[in-house]
């Protein structure tokens, strides 16, 4: 399935580029046990970098968009956590970050998706892994996620936005941006409270109490914009931006586990990760 193109001109200008992006290189990240590494190609002489987490080939697996200044190798230490709920767990990283190639931009973060997802699914197949697929986003990644689901509804089951944006302009601002002087309007921006309206399978909304980066308002507005049936919203007590594992624990990954499960209408697997390994 080919894609058109879409440019995003007004937030591609540098003094929005250098607040959205913080991107770093991969210094030295092997690939784990129970892992493997893709190159996803997005453009000529250009791929993304995405680290796959293995737990069964049918079990639910999640394709994630990291954070801003985050990359795939940070995720070592989390993406066994999500295995051992019995997750599978592909996390993929944008241009300029990690062992990616290119340079970001908002256009080619947001193309990209397509490529990545196409990639993805293919792979997936490829080898077997035949368990429903699930979109996850975090923060930057939120958009990632919702250019996903507005596009590929009937591909994947179910939606989770972490930490996600609803509108644009509140965000720039926040960032430091001059949007007067820009030139930026709403009209110009992602457009995720449209995305969300547009997709209306399971979704799962979770955020930080005291997210000083993204406001907990702008969960509370993509939870009303969405006309999924089954929507699920869970806050984060005490939690801000970057802090939300701490808090929440062991309940993050029996939340998520428990939504993957039920919307795809299986049971929840006891001691997964006890029994896995005694195998």
């Amino acid at each position: 399935m080919m894609i058109s193109t879409q440019n995003y001109p007004k937030l591609d200008q540098p003094e929005v580029l250098e607040i959205l992006f913080h991107p770093r290189k991969e210094m030295d990240s092997p690939p784990q046990p129970n892992t493997t590494d893709l190159d996803i190609p997005v453009a000529n002489d250009v791929t993304i970098g995405a680290r796959f987490h293995h737990a069964a080939k049918d079990d639910p697996t999640i394709l994630f968009f990291h954070g801003n200044g985050e990359i795939v190798g940070d995720y070592d230490s989390i993406g066994p956590k999500y295995s051992s709920v019995g997750l599978n767990f592909l996390v993929v990283d944008y241009r300029g970050y990690g062992r990616s190639g290119g340079v970001p931009s908002v256009s080619h973060m947001l193309n990209d998706t397509h490529a990545i997802f196409q990639y993805a699914s293919g792979w997936l197949k490829e080898h077997g892994i035949s368990g429903p697929l699930l979109v996850m986003g975090r923060s930057l990644g939120s958009a990632c996620a919702l250019e996903i689901a507005a596009t590929y509804k009937n591909d994947i089951v179910g939606l989770i936005i972490e930490s996600g944006f609803a509108t644009t302009l509140p965000l720039l601002m926040r960032l430091g941006a001059d949007i007067n002087s820009l030139g930026i309007t709403e009209a110009d921006g992602f457009k995720n409270v449209q995305k969300i309206s547009q997709f209306p399978k399971p979704t799962f909304i979770l955020h930080a109490q005291h997210d000083q980066i993204i406001p907990l308002d702008n969960a509370e507005i993509l939870q009303v914009q969405s006309p999924a049936r089954s929507k699920e919203f869970q806050v984060v007590p005490g939690a801000d931006h970057n802090s939300i594992l701490v808090h929440a624990g062991k309940f993050y990954f029996e939340t998520i586990k428990k939504f993957a499960y039920r919307i795809s209408g299986r049971k929840t697997k006891k001691n997964y990760y006890r029994r896995k390994t005694k195998d």
